[in-house]
């Protein structure tokens, strides 16, 4: 029984909705319910499968679309992605080529520095890094710290934290041993003699790339061709691949300037504008045949190595961006174009005892009371009435003219970036007016360079030559040198042979007597013009000029002094300029050992023997990156002198070197470049006639002050 119990209680379990134990009646409707739920399952699975299926094609759609979207439409998108995400390319910096003066010597080169960088991703915590990196430093400001901090927080493979330390400076982060903190040399510009030739110079950014001066202008030759590292790294930005591309060091650029003629510039000018408490002035010295600018100065200056520190005014290179209305000095163009035009001579005489002229509503003062002058004493003594009255007589047309052909109102030189054109008018603009004003150096904007290369076009016969400060690029080994260029010609020889003569008379007896040089003609002319101050002339501000060249008869150099505002009672060229010209240019005659021309020393006969002279063979070109010997020859037309002992030459360069051996007729065989350091036979040994010496040279820097003493 209770397995029969236990049986009806398992049936029932399944017994059909709705029936009851015991009745029978009711059976077949309850069954015929129970097939028709049975049968309502097959659409219902299909409508399932069906939205199934649906969804499924749906979402397959989808990823293939998406699949099509990226690989198709978005395929470079995403390649460039993955790269920068796997490679990481950092570039090398090429070593920046050096920049010598004329002899060799070293301007600036490249050093050494380290950089500190990181890897963001392998630092913990970039808050505590980035205070213990600045607590080595020792120099950090809030705003540097804010930055650097910001930058270890991102999710990156690379960032710097400070470029160009110093070697203390780097030692100290790295004794911490920081993870995440690296070390990578980078090349940093030196100057070694600080502000020497900072405006010609120019100076060099954070990232190897020229600024201002040479280093931009020729920013191409000396940067050289970088180089670049590829590093790839894996999910985890582990670096498992490294390949290097070694950077190409730039080349070698030559100047013509000298470094001991350029030390003189600026040590003159600096002492003249704080002796007259100007506001800035600017020398230009030539080479009045070749255009080269032997030196180039500009006060106030500035460090090159820390730019940064300095105000925009100091970094301006007066010498070919100013602009200034030259006064006196342009009464020489004046005169050139009355000179070879025949409209006026020499002694043509010129009645200025009024003091004073009118030309329409204004009234034109001298500065002193003159009777009758000739032409050659109106620039003697630096007219006013007589300039304006011979200006008027040549005319605006024939005026512009020469002012143009002197190379007013353009560049010249394409070695100095950012040089102004200066203002000339047009000659159809200019009333007579405007005629007296430019024929005493008004209304005409000239620059200091400009002015310079305009003297040197009287001193070289009439040529006018562009400036130039490259004088070659070595790049590999070979030299390419820079040629003269010839811009035009200014004046025909008759014409700048007066020119001279009166030039020569302004400094012997004129307005220029405190640029007299004992020993040397000296051929110049002063200027002093009031500054354009709000629209009017100013009696108090003044510019102070004096142009020249020397020996007068056979230049070797002409320059240009300007001081901007002198202070005081003196504030004339004559008075302020002129004094600057004569100490460098005696300064720059005994450096270039120039004979003297007035009252010269007898030279020294000695009764002629019959023994054979050793032939001596010529100077070859000196290469400054090579370390090749060359010889070089005595001078051919020095007189044979009595030898005794060797001449003590260290410390001379070789040219110096040369011209002291060649008055004692020795023949010289150079080793090397740049200074004597030692020589064979030594100083004080008893040689003979035809004796060869062995000079050994060495380039080395040397300060500003070594080039002084």
């Amino acid at each position: 029984m209770p397995n029969r119990q236990n049986g009806r209680s398992w049936l029932a379990r399944f017994r059909p909705l709705g029936t009851r134990p015991g009745r029978t009646g009711n059976a077949r409707p309850e069954r015929s319910a129970r097939d028709d739920r049975l049968q309502d399952w097959r659409p219902r699975t299909r409508r399932r499968l069906l939205v199934g299926i649906t969804v499924f094609g749906l979402w397959a759609v989808g990823i293939e679309a998406r699949l099509v979207h990226m690989q198709v439409m978005q395929h470079e998108a995403l390649v460039a992605r993955a790269e920068r995400q796997q490679n990481r390319s950092i570039t090398l910096h090429p070593k920046r080529g050096e920049i010598l003066d004329r002899e060799g010597r070293v301007l600036a080169y490249s050093v050494d520095a380290d950089t500190i960088y990181a890897v963001p991703t392998d630092v913990d915590d970039p808050a505590a890094t980035t205070a213990a990196v600045c607590g080595a430093l020792g120099e950090c400001t809030p705003a540097w710290r804010q930055t650097v901090e910001k930058r270890l927080g991102q999710q990156r493979a690379f960032a710097y934290v400070r470029r160009q330390v110093s070697p203390d400076a780097a030692r100290r982060v790295a004794a911490l041993q920081l993870d995440g903190i690296g070390f990578m040399k980078e090349n940093r510009r030196y100057y070694p003699n600080k502000t020497l030739a900072a405006h010609l110079l120019g100076y060099v950014g954070i990232d190897n790339q020229g600024l201002s001066g040479i280093e931009a202008a020729y920013d191409g030759e000396i940067a050289g061709r970088p180089g670049k590292t590829l590093i790839q790294t894996d999910a985890r930005q582990r670096a498992f691949s490294r390949i290097e591309r070694a950077p190409t060091s730039g080349a070698t650029v030559e100047l013509t300037i000298d470094k001991y003629l350029q030390y003189l510039a600026e040590r003159e000018l600096r002492a003249a504008v704080r002796e007259h408490d100007a506001e800035g002035g600017a020398v230009v010295m030539l080479d009045p045949f070749t255009g080269d600018v032997l030196a180039l100065a500009s006060e106030p200056s500035f460090n090159p190595n820390d730019f940064a520190a300095s105000t925009p005014p100091a970094r301006r290179n007066r010498a070919v961006q100013d602009v200034y209305e030259p006064g006196s000095t342009f009464k020489l163009v004046t005169t050139a174009a009355a000179l070879e035009g025949g409209i006026s001579h020499r002694a043509e005489l010129f009645d200025v005892s009024r003091g004073s002229i009118r030309i329409g509503n204004s009234t034109i003062p001298d500065m002193h009371t003159y009777g009758v002058l000739s032409l050659e004493d109106v620039i003697v003594k630096s007219s006013n009435v007589g300039a304006i009255k011979l200006g008027l007589r040549v005319g605006p047309d024939r005026l512009i003219d020469f002012t143009r052909r002197f190379g007013f109102g353009r560049a010249l030189s394409p070695d100095l970036r950012g040089e102004s054109v200066g203002i000339v008018h047009d000659p159809a603009a200019l009333n007579d007016r405007a005629v007296a004003s430019v024929s005493m150096g008004y209304q005409v904007a000239v620059t200091p360079l400009q002015m310079a290369a305009a003297v040197s076009a009287v001193a070289n016969g009439g040529e006018l030559v562009e400036p130039r400060v490259v004088r070659a690029v070595v790049r590999g080994g070979v030299r390419e040198e820079r040629p003269r260029r010839v811009l035009g010609r200014a004046v025909e020889p008759g014409t700048v042979a007066e020119l001279t003569a009166i030039m020569e008379q302004v400094v012997e007896r004129g307005t220029a007597r405190s640029a007299k040089i004992p020993g040397y003609a000296v051929a110049g002319k002063t200027g002093t013009a009031e500054k354009l101050i709000e629209g009017r002339y100013s009696d108090e501000d003044h510019n102070a000029s004096f142009i020249g060249f020397v020996p007068s008869r056979a230049p070797v150099l002409a320059a240009l002094v300007m001081i901007d505002t002198p202070r005081g009672e003196r504030f004339t060229g004559g008075a302020v300029a002129a004094p600057v010209f004569q100490r460098i240019a005696a300064a720059a005659l005994r450096h270039l050992a120039v004979p003297p021309t007035v009252n010269p020393h007898p030279p020294v006969l000695v009764e002629p023997r019959l023994e054979p002279r050793v032939a001596s063979t010529p100077v070859q070109h000196r290469v400054p990156d090579a370390a090749a010997r060359f010889t070089a020859p005595a001078a051919a037309a020095a007189p044979v002198l009595p030898c005794c002992s060797m001449p003590d030459v260290r410390g001379l360069s070789a040219r110096q070197a040369l011209e002291v051996l060649g008055r004692i007729n020795l023949v010289a065989r150079l080793d090397g470049v740049g200074f004597v350091v030692s020589h064979d036979p030594a100083p004080g040994v008893a040689i003979g006639r035809g004796t060869t010496a062995v000079l050994r040279l060495e380039r080395r820097p040397a300060s500003a002050g070594e080039g002084a003493r």
